[in-house]
């Protein structure tokens, strides 16, 4: 009796459970039979293993073969476990060592020609690898790089099965000749689902170089004001006015300004991008902060995460750290938005399904972009609008009170007059000025919240904002007043203290002021408190 142990992961969402992959061979008729719940793809493994093998100049096994993949109650699924699948049945049949296989971890799929193509969630895999205490990985040659960002791993990049087995039998290893027929390399097709950057507005914007640029856009100075405090919180933002007047390039703008993502951040995103195929082929590493515009047809699982099967991540996880955009938002439906509110409020989402619960991280800045009503012409100066009343009540009750309760920042866009088109009226600030302003203002509530759990002023709760960091004396009178009156909730009065922290972060002042909290009631109840509306120098 032949028997054989090597390991592999399985993905649950963006989270890996490493899995044992034992191969046992017993005298009797041929035959191949794979336990521990695999799905339809993983079933098909048993004829890609066995082409592979062949193709690879080894020997077959001609005896009874059962692979088992433990912990068997866990769901596994898709081809990441061809290449620990067929080492462990050499191992059983002694053309390889059992015992240099029982300590590696090999995640691939494999080619009936005994190619190694790349699989999705690479990097999250070898993360829960390292988790679990092992060493040494076996990945695509093509992920290498990928995998290579998890520290104190040891990976080794293979092009093809045949080359695996010449490394662990201490033979010399073959060449493997690239693709060189100036056609792109199909052993990348594995890594993207097709269309689905395209399809979902997914892709980061560039901090440097040519780009949009807040320059560009003109007037509307209390909007850049709301989008540079967003950025610089992490605050949700509403953009309400008439087509036209820019809230869709203020949106776009919105993540040049983001500072560039810390390494652990960076990881958070490149993982989860990794799983839902969003990685573009020869990135290692996403630093920048990722930009999602879903199309206001977009269904509740599309927005949050889910499909049949294993749950996989929604535009609220491809924005983690990032920008998740939408425009139009009344169109949008109202189960898709009130979804919506759990991963505002708590970072995450988390999917119940039959086969176990899967948590997703979700903290992204929300950016709504809305018309007034169905023209879009409702109380502009000089518009015809031809909707009825009820019609235009029904239009704005889309976005449900509890939504729109969670947005910090609501602005009023105002259409865009002759004279600033001309250039006559004040030009706001370039990016990479206010992207200067936005970090300097991280930095600052990085420094405030060095021995907490929290990063930025939107995720600390009010609670420790008013007891551990609280405003000047009588900052808040105004705000309090405003709570009593029944214009705020208790929540909308943590968010007001939350902004004015921010802006006065944007000011480089140590703890708000009065004048700070009259900037930050008016971004979220659009009521003029007699704050100036601009930051910076606005030329």
């Amino acid at each position: 009796m032949g028997f054989a142990r090597t390991c592999s992961v399985a993905l649950v969402g963006v989270e890996g459970v490493v899995v044992e992959v034992q191969a046992d061979l017993e005298p009797g008729v041929a035959a191949f039979t794979l336990v521990g719940l695999p799905d339809k793809s993983l079933v098909e493994s048993r004829d890609r293993v066995r082409a592979a093998v062949v193709n690879s100049g080894a020997d077959w096994p001609q005896k009874k073969l059962t692979v088992g993949l433990s912990p068997a109650s866990v769901p596994k699924s898709g081809s990441g476990f061809d290449l620990a699948v067929a080492c462990a049945v050499l191992g059983a049949a002694e053309r390889i060592d059992p015992r240099v296989l029982a300590d590696i971890v090999m995640i691939g799929e494999l080619g009936l020609d005994g190619r190694v193509r790349p699989v999705r969630g690479v990097l999250p895999a070898v993360l829960a690898a390292a988790d679990a205490g092992y060493e040494q990985v076996v990945v695509p040659e093509s992920t290498a790089g990928e995998a290579a960002l998890v520290p104190g791993i040891s990976v080794l990049g293979v092009r093809s099965l045949r080359q695996l087995i010449a490394v662990l039998a201490d033979e010399p290893v073959p060449d493997e000749e690239p693709e060189t027929h100036g056609r792109p390399d199909p052993m990348l097709a594995g890594l993207s689902m097709p269309g689905s950057r395209a399809g979902t507005g997914i892709g980061g914007l560039p901090h440097d170089g040519p780009g949009l640029d807040l320059a560009d856009v003109v007037g509307q100075l209390s909007a850049r004001t709301a989008i540079e405090v967003a950025a610089a919180g992490g605050h949700h933002v509403m953009l309400s006015g008439p087509p036209g007047a820019g809230k869709t390039m203020l949106a776009e703008r919105l993540p040049a300004i983001l500072p560039r993502l810390t390494r652990e951040e960076s990881l958070e995103v490149t993982a989860i991008h990794s799983v839902a195929g969003m990685l573009p082929p020869g990135t290692s590493m996403i630093d920048v902060a990722p930009y999602c515009a879903p199309h206001h047809s977009a269904t509740m699982q599309s927005l949050v995460g889910g499909g049949p099967g294993t749950a996989r991540p929604g535009a609220v996880s491809l924005s983690h750290r990032g920008v998740l955009f939408l425009d139009e938002a009344p169109e949008f439906s109202g189960q898709a938005l009130d979804a919506l509110r759990q991963p505002l409020e708590a970072g995450l989402v988390v999917i119940a399904r039959s086969a176990g619960v899967v948590r997703l991280p979700a903290r992204f800045l929300m950016a709504l972009a809305a018309n007034p009503c169905p023209c879009g012409q409702f109380r502009v100066h000089g518009g015809e609008c031809d909707c009825p009343p009820a019609t235009v009540r029904r239009y704005q009750a889309r976005l449900s009170g509890p939504l729109l309760d969670r947005v910090d920042l609501r602005v009023e866009v105002d259409p865009v007059t002759r004279n600033e088109l001309a250039g006559y009226g004040p030009r706001g600030d370039s990016t990479q000025v206010v992207a200067d302003r936005v970090r300097q203002a991280r930095e600052r509530a990085a420094a405030r919240f060095a021995e907490s759990p929290w990063r930025t002023n939107c995720e600390v709760p009010g609670h420790a904002l008013r007891t551990r960091w609280p405003a000047a004396p009588g900052a808040l009178d105004e705000a309090e007043l405003d709570l009593e009156r029944g214009f705020l909730t208790a929540r909308g009065l943590d968010r007001v203290l939350r902004v004015a922290w921010t802006v006065a972060d944007l000011g480089g002042r140590d703890r708000p002021c009065a004048q700070d909290v009259a900037l930050a009631l008016q971004l979220r109840t659009g009521i003029s408190r007699g704050a100036p509306m601009t930051i910076g120098s606005g030329t």
